[in-house]
């Protein structure tokens, strides 16, 4: 029974070791100076976890939003500015990546929509005020 179990170690030893999966080492380590990791951290709220896709890369566990947020402490940590870090982003994963719709283009319906929408709100219900005074 004993070359059984040492069988079965055997076997599942390797498959336990090569199950666990490297972090990066800025995934879950803050940056020294606090004023890069602000930056950091505000990059990260904004970034959508290709994998989740609800969630930002900051609030996600899945692997591939550590490697992202690791990238972006990196990138932070190198000089880069948020405009230099958002066009690599959008660059390999696309203009979806961003919890912020682009201001231009299709993305602009997207920030004019709720102000029309309003406006069309308040001239209904100013006609309809004014027929039942009249």
């Amino acid at each position: 029974m004993k070359w059984f179990a040492v069988l079965l170690l055997s076997f599942a030893l390797p498959t336990l070791v090569a199950a666990q999966e490297t972090v990066p080492p800025l995934a879950n380590q803050q940056l020294a100076d606090p004023g890069q990791e602000a930056r950091a951290t505000k990059l990260m709220s904004v970034i959508r976890c290709i994998q989740c896709q609800g969630q930002s890369i900051h609030d996600s566990d899945a692997p591939i939003a550590a490697a992202m947020r690791h990238e972006v402490r990196a990138r932070v940590q190198s000089g880069e500015n948020d405009a230099q870090i958002n066009a690599w982003l959008k660059s390999r994963y696309g203009e979806w990546i961003s919890f912020e719709p682009p201001s231009h283009g299709a993305g602009l319906v997207l920030w004019l929509l709720p102000v029309l929408l309003l406006g069309a709100a308040l001239l209904v219900a100013s006609s309809r005020f004014r027929k039942g005074k009249s």
